[in-house]
């Protein structure tokens, strides 16, 4: 089971680092080049993570979610929203078919 706890001090601290100066730290530069280099970050770790599992390498895949995740957090940080937001949205889905979810946020 994942520790919760650990998710939300990871996101403690990025969002620590849009303050910090972008010389002092690698989430800083990315917050100070915008939302087009974090989205490119995302890409990429979701790409490296897709070789990874047709590669079938175990610890390659937990090693790139892993990246993926932080990437992730660093873009909701960047948009003011939090680990609670999606985990809010996973409990609002769960339970609930995933034809009849998609159907719902496409109806409207």
């Amino acid at each position: 089971m994942i520790d919760i706890e650990v998710l939300h001090r990871v996101a403690a601290t990025l969002a620590e680092r849009k303050k910090a100066d972008p010389d002092s730290s690698y989430v800083s530069s990315l917050y100070a080049k915008g939302t087009d280099a974090i989205c490119k970050k995302v890409a990429e770790e979701a790409a490296e993570t897709i070789m990874a599992a047709k590669d079938k390498d175990m610890l390659h895949i937990v090693w790139e979610v892993t990246d993926l995740w932080f990437h992730s957090l660093v873009l909701l940080t960047h948009f003011g929203l939090s680990v609670d937001d999606v985990l809010a949205e996973f409990r609002r889905r769960e339970g609930v078919s995933g034809i009849d979810e998609k159907k719902s946020r496409t109806q409207g």
